[in-house]
């Protein structure tokens, strides 16, 4: 799936307790990805992915929103106006054993204005004879209910139907491949928009605005140097005044929508307040994502170099963000434009490098050779025997290593090949998968 095509979005909507996150544990809780466990990135369970036959989509938790203490009402229009701006589809839950209430009328209310296709499930049938109960529902106006229950699994395959049904068609995009598309995330106030607004207003920049997706997301294309690129604009950055605009979670799903459809990801750093918890929570995602990452320190004009010199903030951001070691370091300010010109250079570096292809044979030699000085490792007594590698895929460049045993794979060993690969090829700016798979 080339960068530019987000994945599709669904959304759970209701008032509490009828059922919703057991709901969507069990549209996202079949799939036990391979998780990488990297030291310092939590993950958030906003926003997950799930599938349905061979259609992948993501999942947003709205209670995971959770907006003060508001009354239960205020919270529950909040989410579904979330839902709303986010989703292309919305299931709408309700409880079948309690009918109809006030609060599930005020969502109806708010889902109609909506224009977004609405899939009704009712939760809770989980015995032939509540299947009457469902018959009520038709009364709140989305068309045939679904009976569900979320507890006992029942019911998800025609309701999922329906709701794969509803997707936008995918229409890849007309862009032709050379085009880098890239996005700038952080957290609130390190200067996205400013850096943003820096990079198009370089002169030499011919601009255009792309509407994007079915959201009211604008992407911004422009050339320099006979290269394309594509700003995907984080929403958020213009969406002002909206009441959840604070809250961070809402600014990390805007966040992913961005990432995942990236080539390369511009994580901001204020250099004026430091690093903090959430810069790296935002860098692991791109990193999870599998994203090209430059680390942009931005402000850098504020900074004195007598009291903090360059090498010396870049050790503090190489102690801080481990996990991203490959990413390059630019600091810039976008305010006063100074060391912008090296940004862009390096984007283009970092997508070549995303996009990297390695022969099997020169790869081969390379891993061969590594071995000669550190051999593979014995474990419990068996030795780790490597027949060969190959690149499977780019963007990130993933790799398969065919051993005897995957068990005597360990990470220690997985970093080794890793760093050798890194040596040889560069790969500056993009995360390496190496997957062990048993040769047949």
């Amino acid at each position: 799936m080339g960068p530019g095509m987000a994945k599709p979005v669904v959304a759970i909507v209701g008032r509490p307790n009828v059922g919703k996150s057991t709901i969507f544990n069990r549209l996202v809780g079949e799939r036990v990805a391979i998780v990488e466990d990297t030291p310092g990135v939590t993950r958030d369970r906003i926003y997950r992915e799930a599938e349905w036959l061979t259609t992948e989509f993501n999942v947003i938790d709205t209670g995971g929103i959770e907006m003060s203490d508001e009354p239960m009402l205020q919270k529950v229009r909040h989410q579904a106006e979330i839902a709303i701006d986010e989703a292309d589809v919305i299931i709408f839950v309700v409880d079948g054993t309690d009918g109809i209430t006030p609060a599930d009328e005020e969502v109806a209310k708010i889902l109609y204005k909506s224009n977004k296709p609405v899939v009704l499930a009712v939760n809770k049938i989980d015995h032939p004879e509540r299947r009457e109960l469902v018959y009520e529902f038709y009364a709140l106006g989305f068309g045939t209910p679904f009976p569900i229950s979320g507890v006992h699994g029942i019911g998800f395959g025609d309701l999922l139907d329906e709701v794969v049904k509803h997707f936008p068609e995918r229409k890849e995009d007309d862009q032709d491949d050379d085009t880098i598309y890239f996005s700038v995330i952080g957290r609130p106030n390190v200067g996205k928009s400013s850096l943003v607004n820096a990079i198009l207003n370089e002169e030499r920049v011919i601009v255009s605005d792309q509407a994007g997706t079915t959201r009211d997301a604008v992407d911004t294309h422009f050339q320099k140097d006979d290269q394309d690129f594509v700003i995907i604009d984080t929403a958020g950055i213009r969406k002002k005044g909206k009441v959840y605009e604070a809250t961070e979670k809402y600014s990390v799903l805007r966040a992913l929508r961005a990432i995942e459809r990236s080539d390369v990801v511009l994580v901001v750093l204020d250099a004026e307040t430091g690093i903090r918890e959430q810069d790296k929570t935002i860098a692991g995602y791109a990193h999870d994502a599998g994203r090209g990452i430059i680390i942009v320190v931005n402000k850098w004009d504020t900074v004195d170099p007598e009291e903090m010199p360059m090498h010396e903030f870049e050790k503090v951001i190489r102690q801080q963000f481990q996990f991203i070691d490959y990413a390059p370091i630019v600091f810039l300010s976008a305010k006063t434009k100074k060391r912008l010109q090296r940004l862009i250079p390096v984007i283009k570096m970092v997508s070549e490098n995303h996009a990297k292809r390695i022969a099997t044979n020169v790869l081969n030699d390379v891993i061969m050779d590594a071995l000669a000085t550190h051999p593979a490792p014995t474990v419990k007594g068996k030795k780790l025997k490597l027949y060969y590698m190959t690149q499977v895929s780019v963007k990130p460049p993933t790799f398969v290593v065919f051993v005897n045993d995957p068990e005597l794979m360990h990470f220690s060993f997985e970093r080794f090949l890793e760093n050798r690969i890194r040596e040889t090829f560069g790969f500056t700016g993009t995360p390496i998968k190496i997957y062990a798979r048993q040769r047949k």
